[in-house]
């Protein structure tokens, strides 16, 4: 699992990813880039560092109430270092986009490695690094959130595959303190690093242990029965998965306290399902899925800010969008389902 990634692998995965935005360098501040770094008061030296960590991602107060909640102090320290190297100059906010999305296709073609042949893990990559649907989270500035967020993400999941090691997969408890440590770095550069515990508990369980639903089914009986102790292998495995889970928790306490326990405050200008009636709010929702999933395989209609009437809510049930909704369930649960009810190799590829 663990063989080594070829040189020429990650020149030709960092040429494709520089090659594809370079041109940003020439860009300069647009949409949110003004309020999160042009106009965003705890970038400037004179205003304290500590600032940042009360405050949201815009320079606002988090616990006000029209703070948006957006809370990525890390985020913001690289805008106030890129400031104090050159100030407002955009290349040099852009240049280190561009450099961290050269990182995260580095760790991507890492994580791909693990699963796939050396082939099949460059084609993912390529994909990965030249795919439309990354072009606002490198070039807008404010997408540095998703890319550095990106970054720690792979990096926790790496940090947790290697912190079992021997036949019994013994924990290696200085490497998932890392990953714990990684995992709270992702969440502070964007909110989306927690569910990096998802990821970790689903290779645990799937491809660690190698364990299917007749499995998890088999030993859940035995342990309500008594029948039998359990393994070593399944109390190593649960504490991992426990400390994991129970970081998240600590993290997620955290952040409420930071915010004053309020929740942000959606208009319709920001997010018009949020502010919709029973059942628009939710068919809209689901029907996000599928728009999202489309996005992936036919990149042809991208958009640099989704607000407003950019997609229309789905008000009724009878909206043929709704059919988009079901077959993207519908195609999800089997893809589910293949992954689940086998336990070769090609299942943990689909799982994972």
């Amino acid at each position: 699992m663990y063989t080594k990634v070829k040189t020429e692998h990650y020149i030709l995965v960092t040429l494709a990813a520089c090659i594809c935005y370079l041109n940003s360098l020439q860009c300069g501040f647009v949409f949110d880039d003004m309020s999160a770094v042009r106009d965003n008061r705890d970038l400037r030296p004179q205003t304290p560092l500590s600032n940042l960590f009360w405050n949201d991602f815009w320079g606002t107060p988090i616990h006000k109430e029209h703070s948006h909640k957006s809370y990525r102090p890390l985020c913001v320290l690289t805008f106030r270092l890129n400031y104090a190297v050159h100030e407002l100059n955009p290349m040099g906010f852009h240049l280190v986009n561009v450099a961290l999305h050269v990182v995260v296709c580095i760790l991507y073609l890492r994580v791909c490695h693990m699963f796939l042949s050396d082939l099949a893990s460059l084609v993912a990559a390529m994909f990965f690094a030249i795919h439309p649907i990354h072009t606002e989270a490198v070039t807008g500035v404010v997408g540095r959130a998703e890319t550095l967020s990106s970054v720690f993400f792979l990096l926790a999941f790496i940090a947790y595959t290697k912190c079992m090691s021997g036949k019994g997969r013994n924990t290696e408890w200085p490497l998932l303190l890392e990953c714990v440590f990684l995992m709270t770095v992702a969440t502070l550069c964007k909110e989306q690093g927690i569910t990096v515990v998802g990821l970790c508990c689903a290779y645990e369980v799937f491809v660690a242990q190698k364990l299917r639903l007749p499995d998890i089914l088999r030993i859940s009986q035995n342990l309500m029965t008594s029948k039998s102790p359990p393994p070593p292998w399944l109390r190593e495995a649960v504490t991992r998965m426990v400390i994991l889970v129970v970081g998240a928790l600590l993290l997620l306490f955290g952040r409420v306290r930071v915010m004053g326990a309020q929740l942000p405050v959606f208009t319709k200008f920001d997010n018009p399902a949020a502010v919709a009636d029973v059942p628009a709010r939710q068919l809209t929702y689901n029907y996000l899925l599928p728009v999202n999933a489309w996005l992936m395989l036919f990149p042809c209609d991208l958009c640099c800010d989704w607000t407003m009437g950019t997609i229309p809510l789905v008000e009724t049930f009878t909206d043929p969008r709704n059919i988009f909704s079901v077959v993207f369930y519908l195609f999800f649960g089997l893809l589910m389902w293949s992954g689940l009810s086998s336990d070769d190799d090609h299942s943990e590829v689909v799982i994972m």
